[in-house]
């Protein structure tokens, strides 16, 4: 069985930095597209960022502050680790993180099309 497990999260104050992770592990995992989202409560699953085919994407909201990169084998594309290093932090920015993979090209921003999900991990950002 294949699991998404994210670390990294904590509380920061404002302007700060922190790197989430997110390691595959159980069986391999052939990851095309791959992607964080977040969720405050009361809300939906909001697109943070995204990477396929050597291409990245990013939430308006994230863009110049936060960078998605991943550990995986090129030739048969399994992830070993997926992350976010998040900059600039700003308290709207609070939220559980999830990291997201699949194994097919699918829209990079849309949550209902990745098939494997982490647990989610806290990132608090204090004024």
């Amino acid at each position: 069985q294949v699991q998404l497990v994210e670390s990294g999260g904590g509380l920061v104050q404002a302007g700060g930095s922190l790197r989430l992770s997110c390691a595959a592990s159980g069986r391999t995992l052939r990851s095309i597209t791959m992607g964080w989202f977040r969720q405050v409560p009361g809300n939906e699953r909001e697109f943070v960022a995204a990477q396929y085919d050597g291409r990245k994407f990013y939430a308006d909201s994230v863009k110049g502050r936060f960078t998605i990169s991943a550990d995986i084998s090129e030739n048969t594309l399994y992830l070993h680790t997926l992350y976010l290093q998040m900059n600039s932090l700003k308290p709207e920015d609070t939220a559980v993180y999830y990291c997201a993979s699949s194994p097919k090209y699918t829209s990079p921003v849309r949550a209902a099309d990745y098939n494997y999900w982490g647990q989610g991990t806290q990132v608090t950002v204090s004024s």
